[in-house]
């Protein structure tokens, strides 16, 4: 009897593969199906947090692979839909990358979009992008929790990107962050 292939999961499964030509390129690790922003190492982590052209050169090559759009030399002979995609999923993702680094300093708790599957974080960002809606707690002995407390829900998430400098420089030091 011939094995049955649940296709959701081979979809998955080559959407993966595509994405980890250049990720293992890059960053010499494999991106598996399962593979969540916590199972990223810290250079990794710290690579693609830190704003600048490449970090935003590998989230796209990710991206576009992930999504079968080609390689990133492609970008710009995609359609303005297609396009906008891939601004928008990097936009996302790159929040993501440093609330978890955040994470990793201790500074914020865990976040919803965390628990997700980079790959699904790309497939299904239509659906995901909702984790937005609640964004990471700081942590209780946070030295600006006082004043977290009282923003809005967007307002918090504001507030936990303007962290960003000093935990790329706490991150990339391994020091004792500064958290302003």
């Amino acid at each position: 009897m011939a094995n049955v292939v649940d296709m959701k999961i081979y979809r998955r499964q080559s959407a993966a593969e595509r994405g980890s030509v250049s990720w293992q390129r890059r960053f010499g690790e494999v991106l598996g199906t399962d593979t969540r922003l916590a199972d990223l190492t810290d250079p990794v982590v710290l690579a693609l947090a830190a704003p600048g052209e490449d970090s935003a050169a590998a989230m796209y090559e990710m991206i576009m692979g992930v999504l079968a759009l080609g390689p990133l030399a492609k970008f710009s002979y995609l359609d303005k839909a297609d396009q906008m995609r891939v601004v928008d999923i990097h936009l996302f993702l790159a929040d993501q990358i440093r609330f978890e680094m955040m994470r990793r300093l201790g500074w914020v708790t865990a976040f919803d979009c965390g628990r997700h599957p980079l790959v699904s974080l790309v497939l299904d960002y239509e659906a995901l992008r909702s984790c937005r809606k609640k964004p990471p707690n700081l942590v209780e002995d946070h030295p600006s929790r006082h004043h977290y407390d009282g923003l809005s829900v967007g307002d918090k998430e504001s507030f936990v990107r303007r962290l960003l400098p000093a935990a790329l420089q706490a991150f990339g030091h391994g020091g004792e962050p500064d958290a302003g």
